[in-house]
């Protein structure tokens, strides 16, 4: 039977499905994520099941700057060009916002003699020379990306031998390995990617995969990657990059599955924990996927989720900043201290603090069924705050609660507006321990119809783990001027995924644009269909993105790229819903609405029925989330256990 365990920044969530029903459980992350892992499971019961895994241990070591000393190899002149990068700017407006350091210093840069060109591999020249420069450099791991090395792989596999043979262990990224598409500062940033997170991943899944054995699991572990489906612990230690957003991942998953059981069209996630908030649009049960994105202000090409995120979760704080405004985020309590409510010595006030002042916790909560809440200690951490304003704690908690909403309010705006899509004719499906708290208010700011609490929302990301499938992505840039030749390297592309997992379904994207322009639109493409059908789709959907089209103009094929995708080890018509149990109405409580104290109705969710309804101002808890409803919102039970919250 499958576990998924899914790590946070603040909680470590476990879905468990042990053939009928499906259990979870929701504990403190560790230091050492693997530790939270075997706890996590433990409690869950599902020792020796068949782990499958969302981590946040790539991420980190971007996020914290804990990766790998890494020897980056270009052709000789080209060994700068990560630091040259791009010439646009983070921040247009912003004076004082600069690029992040580049992973590789300059003086772990290397140049490869010889030159290839777009027609022609080239020769490689002799290596002695820069193969004893690197092993004189000692680095833990090098990444090699040459000039068409997504066209011409032999030159990158010379380089490789020559250096592994002369490193022995160190691990060496391969461009044409790892990202063989266009442009070589994009292609030469993911490869330095993953090289820099590859040892610490490596020792963190090999720990974890021993922890598992020894604790009688038969199966292999599998990892979540970035773009929604699962490989083996052993590509994800060659291929770490692939699962930079692999937590996140899940819940996309699964909110995907859920909207098509309940025949959603559209509709966004929103999940929102300990420490950020992702969102993702969700159209026609399937999520979007970026092939173009950055990681802490590093250029990544491996697909991945369109999630966005921002640093707004419930342990984000709050601060004043220069000019005297309140601000939230994005640095955060994490699980340790935590937040001040929860008595680990925290003393910076957080959107936690702030809902439980306000009312939308409640003194006697205990976070993920263990963890009581500390009221006296939460209002002492924000007075800490309206001293300096001049202001009592509950105005401070109402300010935090507004700037917080404000924040998610753009991310949902990033994730529709900005690519052309309105957010009115979506439903908000929220989920994480914080996502019910603030679902409705978010979803009235951007004139959303209706909200979706799923059952188990607060380790939903977990539960997505289960209904990931195995998956394959490869990628291949062909540049052709026209259609000649597509139907041929989209056939070998497909084949190629075929045979990365066989018996999988296996669909074709390819990437195109107008003669002239410098970036590609991906659009589905189906082997021997005419060419006026995806050119069709192809101005439709540059007209949906960009605000024009140019029918009449040349097209050009940049790159072709297949996804396979295998069966998951669950579906979601096999989840039974929740059975009820206990009763629903556990009392009132004073809670801050627009300004004023109102009496709001208490409901624990296991003691709903399908059917009922509940209408605010109310808080309906469960062990691992909590929703609150405004001033007349009417939450339904829906037959599958979630809570549907018409809003129009």
């Amino acid at each position: 039977m499958p576990v998924g365990v899914d790590v946070g920044g603040t909680f470590t969530d476990v879905a468990f499905w042990d053939g009928e029903t499906l259990i979870a459980a929701k504990v403190p992350t560790t230091p050492d994520q693997s530790e939270g892992v075997m706890s996590g499971i433990a409690v869950a019961g599902a020792t020796g099941a068949a782990l499958i895994h969302g981590t946040t241990a790539a991420t980190n070591a971007v996020l914290e700057r804990a990766g790998a000393r890494v020897a980056f190899v270009a052709d000789e002149g080209f060994e700068n060009l990560i630091e040259i990068g791009r010439q646009d700017r983070p921040s247009l407006y912003d004076t004082a916002v600069t690029r992040p350091e580049p992973l590789v210093p300059a003086q772990m840069r290397f140049g490869a003699p010889g030159r290839a060109a777009a027609d022609d591999p080239g020769v490689v020249g002799d290596l002695d020379a820069l193969v004893e420069a690197v092993r004189e450099a000692g680095p833990e791991a090098v990444a090699v990306s040459l000039l068409f090395g997504f066209a011409h792989p032999q030159r990158e596999r010379r380089v490789a031998e020559a250096l592994r043979e002369a490193l022995g262990e160190v691990p060496v990224s391969l461009s044409s390995d790892v990202a063989p598409e266009v442009r070589e500062f994009e292609r030469a940033s993911t490869t330095i990617l993953n090289s820099y997170v590859a040892p610490a991943t490596w020792r963190y899944l090999r720990r974890l995969a021993d922890l598992v054995t020894a604790a009688g699991a038969t199966a292999e572990p599998m990892v979540m990657r970035s773009s929604g489906g699962l490989i083996g612990m052993a590509e994800a230690s060659r291929l770490p990059a692939s699962i930079l957003l692999s937590g996140p991942a899940g819940g996309v998953v699964a909110a995907a599955a859920l909207g098509d059981a309940l025949g959603l069209g559209t509709l966004i996630s929103f999940d929102m924990g300990g420490t950020s908030t992702d969102v993702c649009r969700i159209e026609g049960g399937r999520p979007g996927v970026a092939y173009r994105r950055a990681m802490a202000g590093y250029a990544c090409t491996l697909p991945s989720v369109a999630i966005h995120t921002v640093g707004a979760g419930g342990g984000s704080i709050g601060w004043i900043d220069p000019g005297g405004a309140l601000r939230v985020g994005p640095a955060s309590a994490g699980a340790d201290p935590g937040p001040a409510a929860y008595g680990r010595g925290g003393t910076l006030p957080t959107v936690t603090d702030a809902d439980l002042r306000i009312g939308r916790l409640g003194a006697g909560t205990r976070l993920a069924g263990t963890l009581a809440l500390d009221a006296a200690a939460a209002t002492r951490s924000l007075d800490a705050v309206g001293g300096l304003l001049g202001i009592g704690a509950l105005e401070v908690a109402a300010g935090m609660v507004e700037v917080v909403e404000a924040h998610m309010e753009r991310a949902v705006r990033r994730v529709s507006v900005e690519e052309g899509a309105d957010p009115r004719g979506a439903s908000l499906m929220a989920f994480g321990g914080a996502g019910g708290l603030h679902a409705t208010a978010l979803a009235r700011r951007l004139g959303m119809g209706s909200v979706v609490i799923p059952p188990h929302a607060g380790v939903f990301s977990a539960l997505g783990l289960l209904l990931a499938p195995p998956r394959v992505d490869l990628s291949r840039s062909v540049v052709l001027d026209g259609m000649a030749g597509l139907d041929q390297a989209l056939g070998e592309i497909a084949d190629a995924a075929r045979r990365a997992l066989p018996c999988a379904r296996v669909e074709a994207y390819v990437d195109l644009r107008y003669r002239g322009q410098s970036h590609e639109t991906t659009v589905v493409a189906s082997l021997g269909e005419s060419r006026e059908a995806l050119l069709e789709r192809f101005h439709e959907a540059h007209q949906r993105l960009n605000g024009f089209s140019m029918p009449g103009e040349p097209v050009e094929v940049v790159t072709v790229r297949a996804e396979a995708t295998g069966t998951p080890a669950l579906d979601w018509e096999r989840i039974p819903p929740p059975v009820p149990e206990g009763e629903a109405a556990a009392g009132w409580r004073t809670v801050l609405l627009d300004g004023s104290s109102v009496e709001a109705s208490v409901w624990r969710r296991p003691g709903l029925r399908p059917g009922d309804a509940v209408v605010g101002p109310a808080v309906v808890e469960e062990a691992g989330a909590t929703t609150f409803l405004g001033e007349g919102e009417r939450a339904v039970v829906h037959e599958s256990g979630a809570l549907v919250v018409e809003l129009r």
